[in-house]
Formats: C-alpha cells, structure tokens, sequence
C-alpha cells in the first residue's frame, strides 16, 4: 500500500493557535537526526514524490517534520484528488487562496512547530521547505527567528488569476516589513521555479524588489511545475540539500 512509504516515520500531532486566534491540531511524521527541517506538502497531499523527497532530507542528516495538513498520505497524484483537495483547501478559513496582502493563518500553527522542533534538536534553526499551495507557507514562518533557512518551490497562493494576486507573496503588511527586517539580518531565502510556470506568476520579481541579495533565485527552463517532485530537477534538489547545509550546520 502506499502509506507504507510512512511505516517508518513517527507518527505525532501538533496543536497551536493560527494567526486568526482559532486552535488548529494536525497530525506530523517525523524521522531522521540532525538539524531540523520541516518539509509541507503540495496539492493533492503527501504523495509517493513527496516522500520520497523528503527521504532525501532525512539521508542528507536532518531530522525531519512532515505536517500533513490535507489529502491521505501515500495517495499518488491524479486529476480527480487534486481537484478535490482544491475544493477544500479553499474554504478552509486557516487558508488564504485568494485574498491579496494577508498571511494564511495556518502560518501561526506552522511557527509554532518551527519553535518547538528547533527547541528538540537546537542549532542555529530550522528549515522551511513549502511547495505549490504551501510555498508560500515558508516564507510566512520566516517571520519567526526559530526559522533560519526558508525554501519556496513554485510558491501559487494567491492564485495568479489576477496581475495583482499574480505579484502578492501571501504575507500581510506586517509580516512583509518583518520579513524584509531578517533579510536585511542575514537570513537569505531559497526560491525554485520553472521559468514558464503560470501559476508562480510574477511572485520572484516581487522578491527580488523587496529581498534584494537575501533572495536566491533559481529559474529552470520550461513551463513545469513541481520541482523537486513530480517535475524533479536534480539541481533543485541538490540546491536545496546545499542551501540546509550551510545554514543549519
């Protein structure tokens, strides 16, 4: 089956309050040693790539979070599921698909993770590795300094279908200005994107302008989509491992 790609991660939970003050609880997978890394997963859910990437995490020594926020675990991707979770994911209040200038509540429960993880395994700080949906989530729990090594791959939310909501990076005023403060301190940001890719929209110029040289920006050719999964760049990967490494260790 294919939850038995999970068999030998433990299985736990985490409760924290969202930004919006409402208590949320999610179910986590955890393996390996090392720094910490939280690794969240793309629409539909924790896919057979997903996980085999974030074996990779585990193999590279980083001790390793997976909160499963929708979909089943192991469910490989297919149109149907998608579409399904796409409809639920949007009217889920800890979520924001739409709105401009505003942080997904789900950003507060994700901090809260971040804390507690760094507080069991030390070191400088955690990773932050969101996809698709969730890329943004990463930059999000930036905002808290438990948070050293933020990875936005093909960051999606708010969806593009607007020039407006194409540019917006999910961040609220106040949360921008904080993220703008750690960069300004030293904390860079990883970002990986198809160049083609219409989802992703205008989003890493949008980085670049407010980031600057804290903004690492990695365009592959095409107009794919998941780029350390289902449209696996090797190289994504590997700048990936490279990026965890250096600020983590």
């Amino acid at each position: 089956m294919a939850t038995d790609l999970l068999t030998t991660w433990t299985v736990g939970e985490h409760t924290a309050d969202g930004l919006d003050g409402v208590s949320l609880t999610f179910p986590t997978y955890r393996k390996g040693s090392g720094p910490g890394v939280i690794v969240i997963h793309e629409i539909p859910g924790m896919t057979p790539e997903f996980i085999r990437f974030a074996e990779e995490v585990v193999a590279a020594g980083f001790t390793v979070v997976l909160p499963h926020l929708f979909g089943t675990p192991g469910e490989p991707f297919g149109t149907v599921n998608t579409a399904a979770r796409l409809g639920q994911v949007c009217v889920r209040r800890e979520f924001v698909t739409l709105a401009t200038r505003r942080t997904s509540p789900i950003a507060g429960w994700l901090r809260s993770l971040a804390r507690e993880l760094h507080a069991a395994v030390g070191g400088p700080g955690v990773g932050a590795i969101g996809m698709c949906f969730t890329g943004g989530f990463a930059l999000g729990m930036m905002v808290d300094e438990a948070v050293a090594a933020p990875v936005l791959c093909q960051p999606s939310v708010p969806y593009a279908v607007t020039p407006g909501r194409a540019r917006d990076v999910n961040l609220s005023p106040g949360d921008l200005t904080a993220v703008k403060q750690r960069a300004a301190g030293g904390c860079q940001v990883l970002g990986l994107q198809y160049a083609g890719d219409p989802t992703t929209g205008k989003r890493f110029d949008t980085l670049e302008r407010e980031l600057g040289d804290a903004f690492i920006r990695v365009d592959f050719p095409g107009r794919l989509h998941a780029t350390v999964t289902r449209h696996r760049q090797q190289e994504g990967v590997d700048r990936v491992l490279a990026f965890l490494g250096e600020k983590l260790r």
